[in-house]
């Protein structure tokens, strides 16, 4: 039961903290969510599946502009 609190109160401050990010956030939006922006997610230097940036590129989403 002890480990189930422990763990139950982690994830909550993990909810908690997520929620004052996007609370803090202008819309609500996360900034830099293209995966290829990052070399530890895109160590082949691909292209995002999402909006299709190479890593040099700015994200191409609409959206994020």
């Amino acid at each position: 039961m002890k480990l189930f609190l422990i763990a139950f109160g982690l994830i909550g401050i993990g909810f908690l903290g997520i929620a004052i990010k996007i609370w803090a956030k202008k819309d609500g939006e996360f900034a830099g969510t293209c995966a290829s922006q990052s070399p530890f997610l895109n160590k082949e230097g691909e292209a995002c599946s999402f909006c299709g940036a190479t890593p040099e590129q700015k994200c191409k989403n609409p959206e994020q502009a």
